[in-house]
């Protein structure tokens, strides 16, 4: 009984740390090897003054794919770092720290290496002053707490991470690592708020504020020129992307958000050049696979563009090899990340390009059955896999089933105003063809509902009524 009641006591006490273990990271199975290799990749190549944290993340990964050794030699790399820093911000990592090693040991079955890590925790808590026993609320420890929501990704980890290093500044400023978590975490929501002018230039005055405060930031730059390009402000960007080009700091880094630049301008020679520079340093990147696939997508369209979307000969040969080269990177961003729903959408247009439409079935398929889509992304899928039951599958039932279900997620959205036109030319495309068709003039009526037009919705449903009504009777 005497055990069981330390043991729970040890658990009420491990609960209250503020650490990895306790902050709900939200991370799939299936995220982990991909999640594991951009902390490596961090390590090594990221320059900056803020890793300590990163081993405690790594460290925390490596507990969850069951390698606790492995996963204390990460503790002990971060304890290292941390003992090089500054006094003030050194006891607030530490406390994280400390926090890993307990829930660590307490996960290992070692009660009391556990309980000497609480009372670690508990003795400098007393000695900083915290009102709580086991935690302390400090903008340290919320800026620790915003970079593993950060590098964890998803739009609620972000949401988490933007609110720990808004807590942050509003306590300390002018602190350049505040400001800097701030700027990414605010630069990586924009990338779920397409639809607005406003959202996409909210990231701008934090990143210009994270630039003033960091100068030399090279990896911040590169975030600020292609926000910049966003916005139409692509000379300005250009600047800042040759800058950060031009600086020695985190290299690897900068090469993939500078051939992204690049990719969008059109420079495609230069964009792949710099991403095969990149992909020496990190062969496994499925970022960086994801990149070159659309680099050679964007080639694509290019060789189609220029045959007036008729290639032939020689040009669909090329179509062909630049297609079947972008489904190979594609598919190795998708064996490291399993979760990377737009890469699906990708592939399957890339399938669709060569006139797989068996393996686009099969990929829009596997990537509808991925867990937690964000709304965003089910939009964007539904929308696609639409299009291609339209036009490569003449299937027009299920197009409407899925303009259908992109349109019925609230969220507003270039993809949900593309979906509510396909619908709209698909159905007026049937009533051509029978003026009689209730269900497309039910559909139609709808489509008019959403689009705010209720005069013209109310037409259409009164017809549909009307033509309803003999077949109700008859009943």
């Amino acid at each position: 009984f005497s055990d069981k009641s330390e043991g729970n006591l040890l658990e009420e006490s491990l609960v209250q740390l503020r650490c990895h273990f306790t902050w709900e990271l939200l991370v799939e199975a299936t995220e982990l090897p991909d999640l594991e290799n951009r902390i490596l990749d961090e390590i090594d190549y990221l320059d900056t003054r803020y890793n300590a944290g990163i081993h405690n993340l790594l460290a925390y990964v490596k507990h969850l794919k069951g390698q606790n050794q492995e996963a204390l030699g990460s503790l002990r790399e971060a304890e290292a770092l941390i003992q090089q820093e500054q006094a003030a911000q050194s006891e607030a990592r530490s406390l994280v720290t400390w926090g890993n090693y307990a829930w660590l040991h307490h996960r290992m079955g070692r009660p009391q290496e556990a309980q000497a890590y609480l009372d670690k925790v508990e003795e400098a808590c007393k000695k900083l002053g915290a009102s709580s026993r086991y935690s302390m609320q400090c903008p340290q420890m919320d800026c620790e707490e915003g970079w593993a929501l950060l590098k964890c990704g998803g739009k609620k980890n972000y949401e988490r991470a933007h609110a720990c290093f808004e807590k942050a500044l509003a306590v300390d400023p002018e602190n350049p690592e505040f400001s800097t978590g701030y700027a990414i975490s605010t630069y990586r929501l924009d990338s779920f708020n397409k639809a607005t002018q406003v959202s996409e230039a909210f990231c701008l005055q934090p990143l210009r504020e994270a630039i003033r405060l960091n100068p030399e930031d090279a990896y911040v730059k590169a975030l600020l020129a292609l926000k910049l390009q966003d916005v139409g402000q692509e000379a300005e960007g250009e600047k800042y992307i040759e800058e950060a080009l031009g600086n020695t700091s985190s290299q690897t880094y900068v090469f993939r958000y500078a051939a992204k630049f690049y990719r969008r301008k059109g420079c495609l020679d230069k964009a792949l050049r710099l991403l095969k520079m990149a992909l020496r340093a990190t062969p496994s990147s499925a970022f960086l696979h994801h990149q070159v696939g659309l680099c050679y997508r964007a080639q694509v369209i290019a060789i189609k563009r220029a045959a007036n979307w008729q290639p032939r000969g020689q040009d669909r040969e090329n179509v062909d090899r630049m297609a079947r080269l972008a489904i190979s990177h594609f598919q190795f961003a998708l064996e490291q990340k399993p979760t990377f729903e737009v890469a699906y959408i990708h592939l399957a247009g890339m399938y669709i390009e060569v006139g797989d439409y068996g393996r686009a079935e099969d990929t829009y398929q596997k990537v509808l059955c991925l867990k937690s889509l964000e709304e965003e992304k089910l939009q964007e899928i539904h929308f696609h896999y639409g299009q291609f039951q339209e036009f490569q599958k003449k299937c027009e039932i299920n197009a409407i089933i899925h303009y259908l279900k992109a349109i019925k997620i609230e969220k507003a959205s270039l993809l949900k105003d593309k979906s509510i036109n396909s619908l709209e030319k698909l159905v007026l495309r049937k009533l051509r063809r029978n003026a009689s068709d209730v269900e497309s003039l039910s559909i139609l009526g709808f489509v008019y509902k959403v689009k705010g037009e209720i005069n013209k919705a109310l037409e259409y449903y009164e017809r549909a009524l009307r033509l309803a009504a003999p077949l109700f009777y008859a009943f």
